[in-house]
C-alpha cells in the first residue's frame, strides 16, 4: 500500500508535524529541500518540510531542465567537480529513468569561437572519461561537412565542425515532485503552501518555527532538533528572520527560457552554441516544442516571478537566428517562456565576477542551518551534506547515531516499484490500460510524468463513474492521483508543474482548464467562490508564461 500524499490531509499533515517534536525540520520545498527530506528520512530522522507556495514552484521548475554531465566545469579546471556531476547524473538516469533522459547534443566549432577544434576534441574525451560515460554516449568529432549534413540550420560562415556529446534532459519539477514523494513514503511529514512566519527560540537557539497555512489560515507551531534552511532565492530572507543575514550573502542572477512550436526552429537535436558577447546558450527540442535558453543577468527585484522583459525575449531571439539564420525567428512566434532565480553566493567585498556557483553551508549562531548556490544535477550530494552535519550535530547533543547516506541505492518514486523493474512497471501498465481500452500512446504519455506510477494514475481512472469518455476518465484520474499522490492543491500546481502542460502544450492546457477545475472542485469539495479564485489563479499564471497567447 503506497503511503498517501495528498492534498485533502494538509492540515492533518501540519497538526502531526506541531504533535512531536521533529529532529529535523526544512524550510523549502524546492530540490535541495526534497533531497534532505529523503536522505534524513532514510536515515531514520523524524523529519518535516514547509513550502510557503507550490512544490518545486521556485528555481526547481525554472531551470534549463537539463542534468549537466559538467562539461562547463572542465574549462574551469573544475576536475573534481567533473567527475561528480557524470557520476550523480548516470545515478539518476538509474533511479528516475521516466525523467532523466539521454539526449544527444551539437557543440558546433567555429573560427575563433568559445571552443577550438582540437581543444574540444581532447576536452571531450577527458570529460566522458572523468564522467563516465558510457560506450554508446560517447563523444564524436565531426568535419565541417558533416556538421552541416547533421544539422544543416547552422551558420556556415567560419564553421569548422562540431562536438556531439550527450546531455541527460529532464522534468525539473516533476523530478522535485518524485523526490519529495520517495521522502514521503520514508516517514517524511511535507506540506506546501505552508509559511514559516517567525523562529521560535530556547536560551539563543533556534527551537522551532511559527507556520501559517495559507490555505485555511490556520497557525502553528512547530518544534525541531535541527532547522534547516533550503529556501533557494529566499534563504537570505529566512536568514534575516533569524538576525543572521552577515557575512556571505545571496547574489541573484535571472535566467529566461522561451518556448517556440517546433516548425519555427526544426532542430534536429539539441545544440551549445556560442552567443555574441562570450556566453553560450543551449536550444532543445521537446516534444513538438524547441525551448531556448538562458540569459544570465542580475537581478534585484521582486522574489516571486521575475518577469520575462523584451530585452531578454531580444536577446535569445537574436542569438538564435544568429546561430540558424535561415531560422529567421520573431518575437512573436515564442509561446511560452518561464523565468527563474539563481542563488548564487558572494561575500561582502567581492565582485559578482567572484561569485562562486558551488553550493555551500552556512551555520548561524543560533544554530540555524542554511545551504543555498550549488546545482540540480548535485542536489543529492548537497542534501548528504546536510544531513551529514545535522546528524552529527545530534549525536554530539544527544548521543543519537545515525546510519551514512544511502539514496546513491535507493530507487526514486516512479523509477521501479516494489518487486519490480521499471521496465516490468510499464509493461504491467500498458498491459492494464490495454485491457480497460485506453489507446496506448495515452499510456505512454502518462509514463513520461509518473513512470512505475503509471498503473496508479490508470487505476485512478477507472474510479471515475461519471466520466464515460476514454479522455475525460484518463483526465479525471491523473488529476485524483496528482491530489492523493502528490499533494496537489490548486488546479495552477496541476496545469504548470505536474504535467507542464501551461509551458509545453499550451492548446491542452486551455482546453482543459476549465474541465481541471470542475473536477478539482468535484474531488476537493471547493465552493464556487473558491473555484473563481482558481480560474484567476490560472489567469494569473497564463499572464506570466503565455507569450503570444496571454
Amino acid at each position: 500500500m503506497k503511503t498517501l500524499f495528498s492534498a485533502r490531509e494538509r492540515e492533518r499533515y501540519l497538526e502531526q508535524m506541531a504533535g512531536e517534536e521533529l529532529d529535523l525540520l526544512i524550510i523549502g520545498g524546492g530540490i535541495t529541500g526534497a533531497g534532505i527530506a529523503w536522505d534524513a528520512s532514510i536515515r531514520g530522522m523524524k523529519t518535516g518540510l514547509l513550502e510557503m507556495n507550490d512544490v518545486a514552484s521556485g528555481t526547481s521548475s525554472r531551470s534549463t531542465k537539463l542534468i549537466h554531465g559538467g562539461l562547463r566545469y572542465l574549462k574551469q579546471g573544475e576536475v573534481n567537480l567533473v567527475r561528480e556531476v557524470g557520476s550523480e547524473r548516470a545515478l539518476l538516469h538509474k533511479s528516475a529513468p521516466h525523467l532523466v533522459d539521454p539526449i544527444p547534443m551539437l557543440l558546433p566549432i567555429y573560427k575563433k569561437g568559445t571552443y577550438g577544434y582540437l581543444a574540444s576534441a581532447v576536452g571531450l574525451y577527458i570529460y566522458d572519461w572523468l564522467a563516465g560515460v558510457k560506450r554508446s554516449e560517447r563523444r564524436k568529432m565531426y568535419k565541417r561537412e558533416q556538421t552541416m549534413a547533421l544539422e544543416p540550420l547552422f551558420k556556415t560562415d567560419g564553421l569548422k565542425g562540431s562536438g556531439y556529446y550527450y546531455e541527460y534532459r529532464t522534468d525539473d519539477a516533476r523530478l522535485t515532485v518524485e523526490v519529495m514523494k520517495s521522502a514521503r513514503s520514508r516517514g517524511a511529514i511535507i506540506a506546501n503552501h505552508a509559511k514559516v512566519e517567525q523562529f521560535i527560540y530556547r536560551r539563543g537557539k533556534v527551537a522551532g518555527v511559527k507556520v501559517l497555512d495559507l490555505a485555511s489560515g490556520n497557525s502553528y507551531e512547530i518544534y525541531a532538533k535541527k532547522i534547516v534552511n533550503a529556501a533557494g532565492p529566499w534563504v537570505d530572507e529566512v536568514r534575516k528572520r533569524d538576525n543572521s543575514l552577515h557575512g556571505k550573502k545571496l547574489l541573484l542572477t535571472k535566467g529566461v527560457h522561451l518556448v517556440v512550436d517546433y516548425k519555427k526552429l526544426p532542430i534536429r537535436q539539441a545544440a551549445y552554441f556560442d552567443v555574441p558577447g562570450g556566453r553560450m546558450i543551449f536550444v532543445i527540442p521537446r516534444g513538438g516544442k524547441t525551448y531556448i535558453g538562458t540569459t544570465d543577468t542580475v537581478y534585484k527585484g521582486g522574489l516571486e516571478e521575475p518577469g520575462i522583459t523584451d530585452e531578454d525575449m531580444n536577446y535569445l531571439v537574436d542569438a538564435v537566428n544568429a546561430a540558424f539564420p535561415s531560422v529567421r525567428l520573431k518575437k512573436r512566434d515564442v509561446e511560452t517562456g518561464w523565468s527563474g532565480l539563481r542563488p548564487l553566493l558572494w561575500e561582502e567585498g567581492k565582485s559578482p565576477s567572484e561569485v562562486s556557483r558551488k553550493d555551500e553551508i552556512i551555520l548561524s549562531d543560533s544554530g540555524l542551518i542554511t545551504i543555498a548556490g550549488g546545482k540540480l544535477t548535485g542536489f543529492r550530494k548537497m542534501a548528504e551534506k546536510v544531513v551529514d552535519l545535522a546528524s552529527k550535530q545530534l549525536q554530539d547533543e544527544n548521543g543519537n547515531i545515525y546510519p551514512p547516506c544511502t539514496t546513491d541505492r535507493e530507487p526514486i518514486s516512479g523509477g521501479a516499484s516494489p518487486g519490480a523493474s521499471y521496465e516490468q512497471a510499464i509493461d504491467a501498465a500498458m498491459r492494464f490500460g490495454g485491457d480497460a481500452g485506453l489507446i496506448r500512446a495515452q499510456i505512454a504519455d502518462l509514463a513520461t510524468r509518473y513512470g512505475a506510477n503509471t498503473i496508479d494514475v490508470l487505476k485512478a481512472a477507472l474510479s471515475a463513474q461519471d466520466y464515460s469518455a476514454k479522455k475525460d476518465q484518463l483526465l479525471y484520474g491523473e488529476i485524483l492521483y496528482c491530489i492523493d499522490h502528490e499533494l496537489t492543491l490548486n488546479a495552477v500546481d496541476f496545469l504548470l508543474r505536474r504535467t507542464g502542460w501551461l509551458l509545453f502544450d499550451w492548446k491542452r492546457a486551455d482546453d482543459a482548464r476549465n474541465q481541471v477545475v470542475d473536477m478539482m472542485a468535484s474531488i476537493m469539495g471547493w465552493s464556487e467562490p473558491e473555484s473563481r479564485r482558481q480560474h484567476m489563479l490560472i489567469e494569473d499564471q497564463i499572464k506570466e508564461v503565455w507569450r503570444s497567447r496571454a
